[in-house]
């Protein structure tokens, strides 16, 4: 049985090739057969017309046929439907997406790998020492600012301000019995009805005892203070991480009970090599995602750059500030990556990242559109890649602007298909 030729251009001749397995021979032209893989014939040639079949495609057939005969026939059936298969697309033509190449300034993408930090994070501990009485909150409570966390007791630290406040009771008493004293003298001195001496030693008992006022308004002052050192409060809201202390020990002056964490005012904190340092500025955009969901695409700016380094890693403190919107869902000791765009002061052409098709022999390739006549058809060009950025890729060599590039569509074309753009071009 002959198998009809079958071919793309019918203004490209008939040539014929052969299988490299089998050595059979088979009339098509150039551009099918490449695609197939299927080796030509020196010597030979065959005119573009519609006659001329396969001379060598038959199989012979019988109930003795061997499974060596058999195997050749499934290859070769094999083949014929991806010919096929070619035809029709050649026919029908591919749909694809397409873009224009512009020239575009060139930046050099930049990839961290930070975490998130707070600006106030705390050691809480109490002022005075003594017994903790009281507990009121656990590690991983939310807590305002000024809340009550701890209670120590504070009995004698009570009686000290309650005898306090009894002398300043006493000396406003004292205080008031001098002054008016002072005044009945003064009224008697016109009238010669006392002597100045006199006088003058009331006006120093009055002031007297307005000194013994102020010194245990203040003693009582130091007694009130003293009395709330018994009372830790958060200085700042946040959420409680650690909890060091227990009901009935005993604590002493400066001794750790909580570690408080900030919950506003979180930044990002990411270790930059030195060889960026030069190209980073305060304010620049970025974007960033979490770990735990990296799908969510977040920004911020660069808020400072700490210009001293680590020695030992050679790298420097870069300090990102997340925009109002990117802050829900961020919590201190969460791990992000960000990626910064910088300038490289040069302009270049760049394309989508879905136009570029790589090959397993390491050839990089991107489609375009060449016009022919009315049409459309696929030409490859093998490209040389420079600078990934954004979802897009310098290419240094193999495009010139304002071409048209495949961006949808390209996985499976050939030389010559013609091209049928979609309404969704860019």
């Amino acid at each position: 049985m002959a198998m009809p030729l079958i071919r793309v251009n019918k203004r490209e001749p008939c040539v014929p090739f052969s299988y490299p397995s089998t050595g059979r021979r088979i009339w098509q032209t150039e551009t099918i057969c490449r695609g197939a893989r299927i080796q030509p014939v020196a010597g030979e040639r065959r005119g573009p017309a519609n006659a001329g079949e396969n001379r060598e495609s038959s199989v012979q057939q019988g109930t003795g046929q061997s499974g060596r005969a058999r195997f050749r026939r499934g290859r070769s059936g094999a083949l014929l439907l991806w010919l096929v298969a070619a035809v029709c697309m050649a026919d029908a033509g591919v749909r694809v997406s397409l873009t224009t190449v512009e020239t575009t300034e060139i930046l050099r993408e930049l990839r961290l790998t930070g975490t998130v930090t707070a600006q106030h994070n705390a050691s809480l501990s109490v002022a005075a020492a003594g017994l903790v009485q009281d507990i009121l909150v656990d590690t991983g409570a939310k807590v305002a600012r000024d809340d009550v966390l701890l209670r120590m007791d504070a009995e004698l630290a009570e009686l000290r301000h309650a005898a306090a406040r009894a002398a300043v009771a006493q000396a406003q008493v004292r205080a008031r019995d001098a002054e008016r004293r002072l005044q009945e003298a003064e009224s008697l001195l016109p009238q010669r009805g006392i002597a100045e001496t006199t006088v003058r030693e009331l006006a120093a008992n009055r002031d007297a005892a307005r000194a013994q006022l102020q010194q245990v308004t203040a003693e009582a002052a130091l007694a009130q203070a003293l009395l709330d050192r018994h009372t830790l409060r958060a200085p700042f809201p946040g959420v409680i991480s650690l909890r060091r202390t227990e009901r009935g020990e005993w604590l002493n002056p400066g001794q750790a009970v909580f570690d408080l964490v900030g919950l506003d005012d979180l930044r990002l904190d990411f270790a930059v090599p030195e060889d960026y340092l030069s190209s980073l500025q305060v304010g620049a955009p970025l974007t960033f995602s979490t770990a735990a969901d990296p799908t969510r695409e977040l920004t911020g700016r660069v808020a400072s750059l700490v210009p001293v380094a680590d020695t030992a890693a050679r790298t420097f403190l870069l300090r990102i500030a997340p925009a109002d919107d990117a802050r829900s869902g961020l919590l201190p000791g969460m791990s992000v990556s960000a990626r910064l765009a910088l300038a490289t002061g040069r302009r270049g052409i760049a394309v989508p990242r879905d136009a570029l098709v790589r090959y397993p022999d390491g050839r990089v390739v991107v489609w375009t559109a060449e016009a022919d006549g009315d049409a459309l058809i696929a030409r490859e060009n093998t490209v040389t890649t420079g600078l990934a950025f954004g979802g897009q890729i310098e290419i240094l060599q193999g495009l010139a602007a304002n071409e048209q590039v495949v961006v949808r569509g390209n996985e499976a074309l050939q030389p010559g298909l013609l091209l049928l753009p979609t309404g969704d071009a860019q």
